[in-house]
């Protein structure tokens, strides 16, 4: 395997953890908002946890992603 196949292959892997975290985390909060759960401050870091996620879910799709200069 290459240096780059393993690179791909660990962005990939963290892609994938980052998902299923950001996944579990939706979840998390709907499941809080449905029980009516009044732990706003909890609720806010879970949501602000969720965007910092979702961020770097999509620096990662754009590491991926191959370039286009063909």
């Amino acid at each position: 395997m290459t240096e780059a196949s393993e690179l791909t292959d660990d962005l990939q892997a963290r892609l994938d953890a980052l998902r299923s975290e950001h996944r579990d985390l939706d979840a998390a909060i709907d499941q809080m908002l449905r029980i009516q759960l009044q732990d706003d401050l909890f609720i806010r870091r879970l949501k602000k946890r969720k965007l910092l996620l979702k961020d770097r879910i999509r620096i990662l799709e754009q590491m991926l992603e191959p370039d286009d200069l063909a």
